[in-house]
């Protein structure tokens, strides 16, 4: 649980006027999707939405809605940003229970830079995915998955069964050991080899 916990009201109007009136109000509307209820319309303040974004764990983590003293746990899926201002326009949550397994991005992150051959003689880290999808309980949802770079070099390729993924948390993907990120050569290098291709040709 990430500790956040926002206060919500359910919008008594739908639609676009209802979202318009909502924001001229300093609200940010919503929508809380699952369970049996059904998708339910709800509105929360800009100012505290603003709070929980900028503590940097939110999307795609366990917070919980207070609807008038009542707790519910969700996962926050997608907020949409006015494209000039920055500011919530919209959020969508969804219901969840503690122990309920979810399907999130996870931030892939690389350490040991520095003991990569491949890395220290001019080649570059090629991340083919930032973020990894993954089945984890809501309530122990990864910040991130890490893979060390040790000893790999230009060539190699780095892959999902090279991260350390915490227990009870797997890919969504487990049909394959999908790569995650390759050590390329540098440019210079690729142009060398390019010509001494052409000058065997």
């Amino acid at each position: 649980m990430s500790g956040i916990v926002l206060n919500v009201d359910v919008r008594p109007r739908t639609g676009t006027g209802g979202a318009r009136e909502a924001r001229r109000q300093g609200l940010v509307p919503g929508v809380l999707y699952g369970g049996p209820r059904g998708p339910v319309p709800i509105s929360l303040t800009r100012k505290e939405l603003m709070k929980a974004l900028t503590a940097g764990k939110f999307i795609s983590h366990m917070v919980e809605l207070d609807y008038r003293g009542e707790r519910q746990p969700v996962i926050p899926k997608e907020v949409q940003f006015h494209p000039v201002t920055d500011e919530p326009m919209h959020i969508d949550l969804y219901r969840v229970e503690e122990n309920q397994l979810v399907k999130v991005e996870v931030p892939a992150h690389f350490i040991n830079h520095e003991a990569s051959p491949g890395l220290k003689r001019g080649g570059t880290l090629n991340v083919v995915r930032h973020t990894v999808e993954m089945w984890a309980p809501a309530s122990a949802i990864p910040e991130e998955i890490v893979a060390d770079l040790t000893g790999l070099d230009i060539g190699d390729t780095v892959r999902i069964s090279a991260f350390n993924v915490p227990q009870g948390v797997e890919p969504v993907i487990t049909n394959r050991d999908f790569v995650v990120a390759t050590v390329a050569g540098s440019a210079a290098e690729r142009s060398d080899e390019a010509a001494a291709d052409a000058a065997k040709a």
